[in-house]
């Protein structure tokens, strides 16, 4: 079993930045891939960006240049680095271990 906790969300103006944090426990040696995906109110969740064991990283176009993915081997933590936010990254942020292990999410607002 892998538990996921997500936390950093929050509430940001058009233009600022976040940092959300994802600390994996318990059978960690088994995770691939560590994912970030977010649901906006009425919409399907969607794949952010991914970073694999082996450091392979994609972003979804529309932030690509904006978020950074990355992993703290030591803390067992992945971080999702958000800059240049626009309210149209509103969501839930979800955390995901081989698309398998989800967390709780954490709510990043982006409003004036």
């Amino acid at each position: 079993q892998v538990y996921i906790a997500e936390s950093g969300g929050g509430l940001v103006q058009p233009g600022g930045s976040l940092r959300l944090s994802c600390v994996f426990s318990g059978n960690i040696w088994t995770i691939l891939t560590m994912n970030w995906y977010r649901q906006a109110p009425g919409k399907e969740r969607e794949l952010v960006a991914r970073i694999t064991s082996g450091r392979d990283i994609y972003y979804k176009d529309s932030v690509q240049g904006r978020f950074t993915i990355s992993v703290d081997n030591d803390k067992n933590t992945v971080y999702l680095q958000m800059n240049s936010l626009e309210p149209e990254d509103t969501a839930v942020y979800y955390c995901n271990g081989n698309n398998h292990y989800w967390g709780q999410g954490t709510q990043v607002t982006v409003s004036s």
